[in-house]
């Protein structure tokens, strides 16, 4: 007789619903622990000298960066698009898998949606400071005014804004409607007092009844449906601000299918990486286990590929074609001045990757966990090769230069870190990271006991 192999179980323990509700919740409702206090004071530290740059880089000016007439996009610009595709991957990784109804996703969507948020926040810092007139962000948004000045449509910065703010919408209903279900079920746990007015406030009256579950349920498909394509949009627009130009390694129609890969592979590194900070600070080791784990590291290593595809397929282009500034950049990137962040780009994000296919290391924590962070670290200086190789050398000579980030500039991608994590330990304090609901819908076929 055919038996099925065995599978990693998505829930470990001896669970109840009681009990599934009582260790979801049990991280709001009692003290934080020593290491979540010790993520908030790194990444406070972090935070604070990140505004501290911010307004350095305001009072003083953006002269205080590193850029210089040729290279006039270069530090502030990676970081962007870096954030742009954390942050388009998460509300993606969650409403994908809840389309197709994977149940190993109820562990991780909620950290996914979250980082989508935090990641597009601090993403939409860099184009403001870029402005070099922050009070003149108005400008930017098409509206009647009295001066008869309009954006140009033709723009795909403009477009950049639009999409962007329209993701950053549906992801932002998205993740709130998730939550709503486990807001009430918290504000019923709590006692009277100001919490339990706080969490009945945003809790929208929910009762559980059979018609609010009916209506949260088709809310979430419809969001899930369309939050799901706006990720091939958004970032096919953020790589168009780059394709439209005429300048070599930019002028590419590979660059929206490539950017789009990247966002996907970068977003599933750090949603590991939160998940098992997550896993660590709040003792949720029970509902994130190593099947969650495998299985975002299995499609690591197909993103990954695709990348790594990517990649090839660039270099052959180039070599076909036979336009030797193509040629040239592409040559100047593996062999030239800035060879060393070519290197750590192929090294992090395609070496790195293949990894997984060895099932003891994809089956680590340890080990995935420092994977996450190479892969991300590798996916930064994929966005920095583009820029500033493409940037430093162009077609006059005369005008070839070196770029060199200030420690202004390292202090705003700090900054930006601080931001992202702060925001994040301070929301798995005050929501449940995991839905308690979905854990809930899992535990039958997960071979659990119940009550």
């Amino acid at each position: 007789m055919f038996q099925s192999p065995l599978r990693i179980p998505l829930i470990t323990g001896k669970k109840t619903y009681s009990s599934v509700t009582s260790e979801i919740l049990k991280p709001m409702m009692s003290k934080a622990s020593k290491s979540w206090y010790l993520g908030m004071t790194v990444s406070g530290l972090a935070l604070l000298f990140g505004l501290f740059m911010i307004f350095w880089t305001v009072w003083q000016g953006i002269g205080t960066w590193g850029e210089n007439r040729t290279v006039g996009w270069a530090f502030e610009i990676t970081t962007f698009v870096w954030w742009i595709g954390i942050g388009h991957a998460g509300t993606f990784i969650s409403a994908i898998l809840l389309l197709f109804r994977q149940k190993w996703r109820n562990s991780i969507n909620r950290s996914a949606e979250a980082m989508t948020l935090f990641a597009v926040i601090c993403a939409a810092l860099f184009p403001l400071i870029h402005l070099g007139r922050p009070l003149l962000t108005f400008f930017i948004f098409p509206y009647p005014n009295t001066r008869n000045l309009w954006v140009n449509f033709n723009s795909p910065l403009v477009w950049d804004v639009f999409a962007i703010s329209t993701y950053f919408t549906i992801s932002l209903i998205f993740w709130y409607v998730g939550l709503i279900p486990d807001i009430g079920t918290l504000r019923d746990k709590l006692k009277n007092g100001f919490k339990k007015s706080v969490y009945n406030f945003l809790s929208f009256g929910w009762k559980g009844s059979a018609r609010h579950w009916h209506r949260h349920e088709i809310t979430s498909i419809m969001l899930a449906a369309i939050a799901t394509p706006l990720v091939l949009s958004v970032h096919s627009i953020v790589s168009t601000d780059f394709a439209s130009s005429i300048l070599p390694g930019w002028h590419t129609t590979i660059f929206p299918p490539y950017f789009v890969a990247g966002a996907i592979f970068s977003g599933f590194a750090m949603v590991l990486t939160l998940l098992i900070i997550a896993r660590k600070t709040m003792g949720l080791e029970d509902f994130i286990t190593p099947g969650h784990i495998e299985n975002m590291n299995k499609i690591l290593i197909a993103t990954g590929s695709i990348v790594g595809l990517a990649y090839m397929t660039e270099l052959f282009i180039s070599w076909y074609s036979g336009v030797e500034y193509e040629q040239f950049v592409f040559m100047n990137r593996i062999s030239g001045p800035y060879s060393w962040a070519y290197w750590i780009m192929i090294t992090c994000n395609i070496g790195s990757s293949q990894l997984l296919w060895i099932k003891k290391l994809r089956t680590n924590l340890a080990f995935t966990f420092f994977l996450s962070i190479v892969i991300n670290i590798g996916m930064w200086f994929e966005r920095y090769v583009i820029i500033v190789t493409s940037l430093h050398r162009d077609f006059l000579t005369s005008s070839w230069t070196m770029y060199k980030p200030t420690i202004v500039e390292y202090g705003l991608l700090i900054g930006t870190l601080g931001i992202f994590f702060t925001a994040f330990l301070l929301f798995i304090k005050v929501f449940p990271v995991i839905s308690i609901s979905e854990i809930k819908s899992i535990l039958k076929s997960s071979g659990e006991k119940q009550s």
